[in-house]
């Protein structure tokens, strides 16, 4: 297995050599979507990672994922252009059907489709995903779609939408996590139905209010039975956590590479800044941090490759990397000084990215409540 990760990560960081700096802040500049990155990763192979054999994709686990997205991040680029289409496979592969699978994974494997939308959050449930309002009314043999969700990335780039929506309205189901379905949206046969807001943030992230007015959604097109998808989204969510924490880990060893390296070469008073204890202990500090998030979600991936479906190691490992990552990105730019803050060094840039994972795909202080209660028993605060 050490061999096949090795292998992952030189393929990895000989793919990303081919997009340097320039090309990743050409892009914030532009606020373009990478498109020719995330076709040079779908051409790879690397986007089918989780996908079976069968169906065109690597046949490999969430391990090697998180392999993948570690070494994108640690290379200076951004995997949040493309990581949803491994996430949702979490979703797909462990509740689709196999009309499904047949569907769509072939033509996701091979860069046909993109599903790339994982719409769930709503302008006033926010984390509370049990509150969401977005209503799927079975007529037939379809679903009409009506409501709103907010920060939904990649949208626009996306053919299809793995789309959590209720059933059955939350005044009538016995616990609030029941009458959540979920459904795989074609977004090319939505038309006017579906509208794109772009949110304008302060990194290059894609993302969007989307507005359901109407949307026909074959029966067919949901996945597993009708009111158990809070369930089945949750193998989704798991998988993100843990792939986010790759993320934030390979922020984290990037900003640390960096770091070290400039410590090293830059001279002020006759001597390298590394020599002064003040520049490499917070340096050393992060490091270590890093490594210890790192080999959490590391235990993570592996329970759920096992098929643990608890939330447990998923969440403390995203918590502890993307702390990781933030103290690694204020001590390189601490190490870079003034530089630190200008874009052709790109510092800025991916310190920018980083702060994002201490407050999504969930808050930090969800982690901590969730830790509290469901690990260490203590009585729900909310």
């Amino acid at each position: 297995m050490a061999s096949l990760h090795d292998d992952l990560r030189a393929g990895v960081r000989s793919l990303c050599a081919r997009f340097d700096n320039a090309y990743w802040r050409a892009s914030d500049e532009a606020r373009a979507y990478p498109h020719e990155f995330v076709d040079a990763l779908t051409e790879a192979g690397y986007l089918a990672c989780l996908i079976p054999e069968e169906y065109g994709g690597m046949g490999l686990g969430i391990r090697e994922a998180s392999v993948i997205l570690e070494e994108i991040n640690r290379s200076g680029a951004n995997s949040a252009a493309c990581h949803a289409q491994m996430y949702t496979m979490g979703t797909v592969l462990r509740h689709g059907s196999e009309e499904q699978k047949r569907r769509y994974l072939p033509g996701i494997a091979c860069g046909e489709l993109r599903l790339q939308a994982f719409a769930v959050t709503e302008p006033d449930a926010g984390s509370d995903t049990t509150r969401i309002r977005t209503f799927a009314a079975r007529q037939g043999r379809r679903y009409v779609v009506t409501g709103q969700k907010v920060f939904i990335s990649r949208v626009r780039q996306s053919d299809l939408m793995i789309l959590l929506a209720r059933t059955t309205p939350l005044d009538e189901v016995e616990k609030r996590t029941g009458g959540l379905s979920v459904f795989i949206v074609d977004l090319r046969d939505a038309g006017d139905a579906v509208r794109v807001k772009p949110i304008d943030t302060m990194i290059n992230h894609e993302s969007c209010e989307v507005f359901f007015d109407g949307v026909e959604v074959p029966a067919g097109n949901r996945i597993g039975d009708e009111g158990r998808g809070f369930r089945y989204i949750m193998s989704g969510m798991n998988a993100e956590r843990i792939l986010l924490a790759s993320e934030s880990v390979g922020d984290g060893l990037y900003f640390v590479d960096r770091a070290s390296e400039y410590a090293r070469s830059r001279r002020v008073f006759d001597r390298p800044i590394g020599a002064n204890q003040g520049v490499q202990f917070p340096i050393a500090d992060a490091y270590m941090d890093v490594r210890a998030a790192a080999a959490v979600r590391d235990q993570a991936a592996r329970d759920f490759d096992a098929g643990e479906t608890r939330g447990d190691g998923p969440n403390m490992a995203k918590y502890l990397a993307s702390r990781a990552a933030w103290k690694a990105a204020n001590a390189a730019m601490d190490a870079f000084g003034g530089w630190g803050m200008a874009a052709e060094y790109g510092i800025e840039r991916k310190f920018r990215e980083a702060r994002l994972y201490l407050i999504a795909p969930v808050a930090n202080n969800l982690v901590l409540s969730h830790v509290a209660t469901h690990v260490l028993g203590m009585p729900r605060s909310f």
